[in-house]
C-alpha cells in the first residue's frame, strides 16, 4: 500500500510539473464569478430569495400553529386529568399523539418540499446565468472561469472578477421587453 501511495504521489508531482511548465510558456487567462453574489444581488436572485423566505415563513407559521394546538391539548389534559373519564383521557391522549405525528410529518414534508423548491430555483438561475458567463469568457478570451463560491479561492483579483458584469447582463436578460 505504501508503495502505491508513493507512486501516486510521484505521478501527481510529475503531472503538476508538466502542467505548470506548460502554463509558464503561455499566459492563461482566468475569470472568476461569485455565484452567491449573483444570487444575492441580481433582480431574479433577489426574487428567488424572497420566494424562499416566504415559503419558509409560511411553513414556520404552520408549525407554530400546530405546536400551539398540541400545547393547548396538553394543558387541557394536565388541568382536567382528575375530572375527565378514563375514556376521555384516552381520547385526549390519542389526539395529542395524532397531532404530534401530524406535526412531525408536516415538518419532514415541508422541509423536503422546501429543499426541492430551492434546488429547482437555484438550478434554473444557474442555467440562465451559464450562457452569460460563457459569452463573457469568449468576449474576453478566457481559458477558464471559476465559481468563487465553490472554488475555495482565498484571494481573487478584482481584475478577473466578472460577477458585476454577469449580474448586469442577467438583469437585462430577465427584464421585460420594452414596447
Amino acid at each position: 500500500m505504501r508503495r502505491s501511495t508513493g507512486q501516486v504521489l510521484l505521478l501527481a508531482l510529475c503531472v503538476t510539473a508538466l502542467v505548470s511548465q506548460g502554463f509558464s510558456q503561455q499566459d492563461v487567462k482566468i475569470g472568476v464569478v461569485n455565484s452567491l453574489g449573483v444570487l444575492e444581488r441580481s433582480t431574479e436572485g433577489k426574487r428567488i430569495v424572497a420566494q424562499l423566505e416566504e415559503k419558509n415563513k409560511s411553513n414556520q407559521q404552520k408549525l407554530n400553529d400546530m405546536d400551539d394546538e398540541i400545547r393547548q391539548l396538553e394543558t387541557k389534559l394536565n388541568t382536567q386529568r382528575l375530572t375527565l373519564t378514563d375514556e376521555a383521557l384516552m381520547n385526549l391522549s390519542a389526539d395529542i399523539e395524532r397531532k404530534r405525528t401530524d406535526r412531525k410529518r408536516y415538518a419532514e414534508d415541508s422541509f423536503r418540499e422546501f429543499q426541492q423548491l430551492r434546488d429547482r430555483l437555484f438550478n434554473k438561475l444557474q442555467n440562465e446565468v451559464r450562457p452569460i458567463v460563457e459569452q463573457l469568457g469568449k468576449e474576453r478570451n478566457l481559458e477558464i472561469i471559476f465559481d468563487q463560491a465553490s472554488s475555495g479561492a482565498i484571494y481573487v483579483s478584482p481584475s478577473v472578477d466578472l460577477t458585476e458584469e454577469v449580474i448586469k447582463r442577467y438583469d437585462v436578460s430577465k427584464a421585460p421587453a420594452k414596447k
